[in-house]
């Protein structure tokens, strides 16, 4: 498994192991740099996967994906082409690529149904990581009509949960607005500032019902199209916000910074393939994870963000 030792990863790792595998592998980019060809095929060569799930990706927020659009398609592309090439000539049984929401165009009907990918070019942001990862269901698909490779391609909501990143240079909204709603309410501040207008809607996921999902797939799905995980609801960045105040316990005031980017206006997916094909049902509502994600936030940071002394973070 690529991206083993990240966010998602960690949560699939603890899931798959509860189901007794031969073995899992996992490593870091110190131990095989994916965007070399060299370093692809010796691990392969080293670990020799039956199975290859592909979660490492290069990502972050609007400011990070705005800041780096070059490295973030440059590295998405990279690792993927020459992962899934290689697992091909190495004989790996299954690859499930982990696409990304992104890849869906700006303006495209809610709620997002798979068949509308081409309908349009991506948010402009993030359309150079969301193509990079559109390219890896093209590849997927080629692979499964030329060479019969069983390559699958799942498209995830945002997500979110205990264990994010919560760097504010390069987080999501939700790590990053727990993150200032905590640090205020712990130094007393009187206000936060938060990208945007509020206006836009987004669908989140609960990291470990998208860990759920991605071995449900891995075990129960080999079809060539291209399957949304979500959990069908959107809720808007406003209310989000909102929320994510009311459950941290901060009162202050909350000043949007629309000199910023929205994004994309609303993200919605249709969920019934993955339903109808592995039976795949999100478990964890929005505000129940939050609460989660904030309860481990207090936990493992301190007041100014460090990691706090009372828990290992491994972000």
């Amino acid at each position: 498994m690529t991206g083993g030792r990240g966010f998602l990863g960690r949560r699939f790792v603890d899931l798959l192991r509860q189901e007794s595998p031969t073995e899992v592998h996992t490593f870091g980019s110190a131990d095989y740099d994916l965007t070399k060809e060299s370093d692809v095929v010796r691990m392969l060569a080293d670990l020799r996967p039956d199975v290859v799930i592909h979660l490492a990706a290069r990502v972050g927020g609007i400011g990070a994906n705005r800041d780096n659009p070059g490295r973030f398609f440059y590295d998405n592309a990279v690792m993927g082409i020459l992962l899934m090439e290689h697992a091909r000539r190495a004989g790996v049984s299954k690859f499930v690529q982990v696409g990304t929401v992104c890849a869906y165009p700006k303006y495209a009907s809610v709620p997002f149904h798979e068949e509308d990918l081409w309908d349009g070019y991506p948010e402009e942001t993030n359309a150079p990581y969301g193509i990079a990862k559109k390219m890896l269901l093209v590849q997927a698909q080629a692979y499964r009509a030329q060479y019969g490779f069983d390559a699958i391609y799942l498209l995830p909501a945002n997500l979110y949960g205990p264990g994010d990143n919560f760097d504010l240079a390069s987080s999501h909204v939700i790590p990053a607005v727990i993150r200032k709603c905590v640090e205020a309410r712990r130094t007393g501040t009187s206000e936060i500032a938060v990208w945007g207008t509020g206006a836009p809607t987004r669908e989140f996921l609960f990291v470990d019902d998208a860990a759920r999902g991605i071995l449900l797939a891995a075990e129960n799905y080999g079809k060539p199209e291209p399957v949304n995980l979500g959990t069908a609801r959107e809720v808007s960045i406003r209310d989000l916000v909102a929320m994510i105040s009311r459950l941290s316990g901060y009162h202050g005031e909350i000043l949007w910074d629309s000199s910023y980017p929205d994004g994309q206006p609303r993200r919605q997916l249709d969920v019934q393939r993955a339903r109808a094909e592995f039976g795949f049902r999100p478990e964890v509502d929005l505000e129940e994870g939050l609460r989660r994600t904030i309860a481990w936030y207090e936990s493992a940071f301190e007041g100014d963000g460090t990691p706090s002394t009372r828990s290992r973070v491994d972000t």
